[in-house]
């Protein structure tokens, strides 16, 4: 079964490197996936996936299941392949999608013999945007409820076993004021502008006094018409992330009392509302990443070990394993060190090194998963292993 596999990611690899490619000069953003949503559906349609679109109020996300009648776990590979508005695909989603479905096909050929389901998710809009971070949406629609465990493999710039993240709530904050002409009667207006400068300024202060995994960033999306005219109505958007689920909830209070306070100072009415879907914290389950590693070392590569800090950015794969084992490590598309969400991270995502990658991670997850499936004991205990790890948050 384990040459049947490999041998199948190495004869249907160049289809997915042309996916990948294909996607890389389509990039779609947040819930705009029509292109990458048709043609990764069509693929797993030819896989002989059963695969349904539309999914949990994502027009863009799609399923695709195929059952053995052999009795056996459910294991279900995510698959995300939206861009960030501007750049592209400097996130490297353009090769994490063709890498999961190929996955979830070269475990086909051998699961009527081995036993059990395989689900491959596409899930839209994990870089964020209106209605974004589908996973989220999944998890809430029960999608997980009898899934056994969830793999893929994210671009990067290191072979690197998944690592703690760092919960996120995007927030809209608005501010409502009375316009007034600036220099004729500036007595009668409230200024809703001054309003959202005094918390930007307030939550820089917070700053301060926060614990180490904190991170504040926030733009002003909406700062008035005119000069001579008060603004009465004033909008950014602001992200606030921390360590753990408890941590951010504290965080949040924190921060809606600066706004209260400046609406307080200046006279306006405030609003603070999600942007988006909040994102949990990952929860690795190291035992499970091990067998991953164990793979990609059969494979010749080596991969680094889980980084001993909360990550730096924010993901809703944590959502997904806050409820189920889950991995998500990196596997390298580089050369070097590279900054993410750059130019430089986009033309990785489209090299010969990037393209490359999709075999590889293809090859590990899908023999990842076979171990699952062969050794229900195992399983067993990456399953303990993760409900200890939820506990301990």
């Amino acid at each position: 079964m384990r040459s049947v596999i490999q041998t199948y990611v190495d004869r249907q690899l160049p289809v997915y490197r042309q996916l990948a490619l294909d996607l890389h000069a389509h990039p779609e953003v947040c819930n705009t996936e029509y292109h990458a949503c048709e043609v990764l559906s069509a693929q797993l349609r030819a896989e002989g996936f059963d695969v349904r679109t539309d999914i949990a109020g994502h027009p863009t996300g799609f399923t695709g299941v195929y059952r053995s009648a052999k009795p056996g776990p459910v294991l279900a590979f995510l698959a995300e392949y939206d861009a960030l508005p501007g750049l592209g695909h400097a996130c490297g989603h353009n090769l994490f999608g063709p890498t999961s479905l190929l996955a979830a096909s070269a475990l086909r050929q051998v699961i009527d013999e081995a036993g059990g389901e395989i689900r491959v998710y596409g899930t839209p809009g994990e870089e964020g945007g209106e209605n974004g971070a589908a996973k989220v949406d999944y998890v809430r629609a029960g999608l997980f409820a009898d899934v056994d465990a969830a793999l893929c493999v994210h671009p990067g710039d290191k072979h690197q076993a998944s690592s703690k993240n760092l919960a996120c709530a995007p927030m809209d904050l608005e501010f409502f004021g009375r316009s007034a002409h600036a220099a004729a009667a500036p007595e009668q207006g409230i200024n809703a502008l001054d309003a959202l400068i005094l918390t930007y300024n307030g939550l820089n202060a917070l700053r301060q006094h926060v614990t180490a995994d904190v991170r504040i960033h926030g733009v002003i999306t909406h700062g008035g018409v005119f000069p001579n005219i008060v603004p009465d109505y004033a909008a950014g958007k602001f992200f606030f992330r921390a360590g753990t689920a408890p941590r951010l909830d504290d965080l949040l209070h924190r921060c809606e009392a600066v706004a209260e306070g400046a609406a307080r100072m200046t006279g306006a009415r405030y609003r603070m509302q999600p942007s988006q879907n909040r994102l949990d914290n990952m929860v690795p389950t190291p035992s499970f990443d091990a067998i991953y590693g164990r793979e990609l070392a059969l494979l010749g590569e080596t991969m680094l070990p889980m980084d001993d800090g909360c990550g730096i950015g924010s993901s809703d794969a944590g959502n997904v394993s806050q409820v189920i084992p889950t991995i998500q490590p990196t596997i390298c598309i580089t050369d070097g060190p590279t900054p993410w969400h750059t130019e430089a991270a986009r033309e990785a995502a489209r090299s010969e090194k990037g393209l490359a990658s999709v075999g590889l991670g293809a090859k590990a997850l899908a023999l990842t998963a076979l171990d699952l499936i062969l050794d229900p004991a195992l399983l067993r205990q990456i399953k303990a292993d993760h409900a200890l790890a939820v506990a301990a948050q």
